[in-house]
């Protein structure tokens, strides 16, 4: 048996662990003022906003925005790639490592929950409570709206459409939709091939207003 030395470690490990601890209670207060001060900051001091938003997450990765208000559980148990775009009232509940990708868009209002509570009332009554943690790849988007569950893995390529509940994993180069989430279609050469030449038509056109 794994011999944890404190409910920080047990939350991180999966294991049921109690919240109201010193520890936890510091780390969850830091949070707090940082995302007190990103959501009431006035919006057009952009930079300012995200330093603190570099300062809240374990890592943020270059070309990254994220419209305020934003909330989260922890911020130091997220880690984001390069060129990611979250729209407004994103919360993620990163009591267990959330992982995000390079270029992945998130519409207003995306839910990533990584905690779980027993479903025995007892156990549930004593405030124990667990995380699992969600991983997200590269070249995903999500509508708005999407909730993803605790312990789901999302691949690369990946669109997951508005209101989805995600409460299993979702492979690659996948569309899926619903609640519960399932996959509907793959993403092929022939959607490549249209959105490629509505961008090559977009391309011609902004050469012609230069």
């Amino acid at each position: 048996m794994t011999q944890y030395t404190s409910e920080k470690e047990r939350m991180l490990a999966g294991e049921l662990y109690v919240a109201a601890d010193p520890e936890l209670g510091a780390a969850n207060m830091r949070k707090r003022r940082l995302v007190h001060a990103i959501n009431t900051m006035d919006y057009d001091k952009l930079d300012e906003r995200m330093a603190l938003f570099h300062e809240l997450f374990a890592e943020l990765g270059e070309g990254s925005f994220i419209e305020a208000p934003f909330n989260c559980d922890y911020g130091s148990n997220t880690r984001i790639g390069r060129n990611f775009y979250a729209n407004m009232d994103c919360i993620f509940l990163d009591v267990a490592p959330i992982t995000i990708g390079d270029n992945v868009f998130f519409g207003p209002r995306v839910g990533l929950y990584t905690p779980y509570h027993p479903i025995d009332a007892e156990v549930r009554n004593e405030a124990m409570e667990g995380g699992l943690p969600i991983i997200i790849g590269s070249d995903v988007w999500f509508g708005g709206n999407v909730t993803v569950c605790p312990g789901v893995t999302i691949g690369d390529d990946v669109v997951i459409g508005a209101g989805s509940v995600v409460t299993k994993d979702i492979p690659s180069h996948s569309v899926a939709v619903g609640n519960p989430c399932r996959v509907i279609r793959e993403i092929g050469e022939r959607d490549r091939e249209y959105w490629q030449a509505k961008a090559a038509e977009y391309r011609a056109w902004k050469a012609t207003q230069a």
